[in-house]
């Protein structure tokens, strides 16, 4: 199964990521769960306007990152209960026919 994982992931004044989200998930996880990850996709913290964040844009110090995640059929809920259990995944959804498309906020 592939999955496409949204997490949050906080930034700088100037835009860098202070955390790396995807390390959250990979916390929750046991051997053989993930066979394969890959990031496809980061966005810019909307704070990000101009060179650095003025002191009132901090709390627009978010940014999106998408991954793709290849998961082990016989181990799809413990992927999904991961997910949910990481507290920085926004959105995954399970990628594949284009009819099971489904897309679930955590």
């Amino acid at each position: 199964m592939r999955y496409r994982v949204v997490f949050r992931e906080r930034t700088d004044a100037e835009g860098r990521a202070t955390e790396r989200p995807s390390e959250y998930l990979d916390a929750q996880l046991s051997d053989g769960v993930v066979l394969d990850a890959s990031m496809v996709e980061r966005d810019q913290p909307a704070g990000l306007h101009t060179e650095s964040m003025d002191e009132d844009d901090s709390f627009l110090s978010v940014q999106i990152e998408a991954w793709d995640y290849d998961v082990a059929d016989d181990r799809k809920d413990d992927f999904i209960a991961a997910l949910r259990n990481s507290e920085v995944v926004v959105e995954y959804e399970e990628l594949g026919d284009e009819d099971s498309d489904s897309v679930s906020a955590v």
